[in-house]
């Protein structure tokens, strides 16, 4: 097993908690990417005999966020690893841009819930890795990932191993890693489900900010209405054995307008399509 090469910094951070960063600028000329189309048509997702989902049919358009809930076992995973290229459909078409999708590709990046970085890599190294994958030149690469990493506010964590910050911490720099291999899609496994409510808001918070300039289009599983309905564009209920509805969600985004009437309607309908 091969490690980095980096110095990496005996500080201890596990235990901060560092404030998340202001608003990040628009994206530098270069940066952003055209956000992709997915597409299930009739798709059935699962296990030969037993789907998750039958009988989908799905659009998401390029550079949306388009947030998926349901109650646990009915699929949401499953869907976001055959649109990752991981599951094969058992029937139906899975396209992107039209284009029958066979496999993971660099366009679409896979985020968990847990981090999934590489413990023995440096925060920045592991930032690097789909850069180093994509061919990128080193100094290139090194740049790139430290400007991500000062957009999800870590810029002086860079040479931290992944054990010595945070859970937030980790989170935001596989968020970076993520984005900084400026995927087309960025498909989303309750990311922010460990979190406690505090970091879980700045997070969400977080994600917004750093897709601004991006292009890249999002579909976020989650198991939290409230989370869904703050992100996403729009909301795909799944429910035992399909897709029950897709809602297009009131804007502008505002974490406070739990009043709204339109948005209180909509969270009343899909608690409701969820038998909650």
């Amino acid at each position: 097993m091969s490690t980095s090469s980096e110095t990496v910094s005996n500080t201890p951070a596990g235990d901060v908690k560092d404030p998340l960063p202001k608003p990040a600028p628009e994206a530098a000329p270069g940066t952003r990417v055209r956000g992709t189309r997915l597409t299930l048509t009739g798709a059935s997702l699962g296990r030969p005999g037993a789907p998750a989902l039958d009988k989908v049919d799905l659009d998401v358009a390029p550079g949306e966020i388009l947030t998926v809930v349901g109650p646990s076992g009915c699929g949401k995973s499953t869907l976001l690893r055959t649109l990752a290229g991981l599951l094969a459909p058992l029937a139906g078409e899975i396209a992107q841009d039209g284009r029958p999708l066979t496999g993971p590709s660099a366009d679409r990046a896979l985020v968990f819930q847990e981090d999934a970085l590489l413990p023995w890599r440096t925060l920045r190294a592991n930032v690097e890795l789909p850069l180093a994958i994509g061919g990128v030149p080193r100094a290139g690469r090194r740049e790139a990932a430290q400007t991500w990493l000062e957009r999800v506010g870590l810029g002086s964590q860079a040479r931290q191993l992944p054990h010595r910050v945070s859970g937030g911490q980790r989170q935001r720099a596989q968020l970076a890693r993520a984005l900084a291999g400026r995927p087309r899609a960025v498909l989303m496994d309750e990311p922010f489900g460990a979190l406690d409510a505090q970091n879980r808001a700045g997070m969400q918070d977080l994600l917004v900010e750093v897709l601004q300039g991006t292009g890249a289009t999002v579909v976020f599983v989650t198991h939290d209405v409230d989370e869904a309905l703050f992100l996403g564009d729009r909301v795909a209920l799944l429910g035992a054995g399909g897709l029950v509805a897709v809602r297009d969600i009131p804007r502008p985004r505002d974490r406070g307008a739990h009043d709204d009437p339109a948005r209180m309607a909509l969270r009343r309908d899909v608690l409701t399509s969820l038998g909650t």
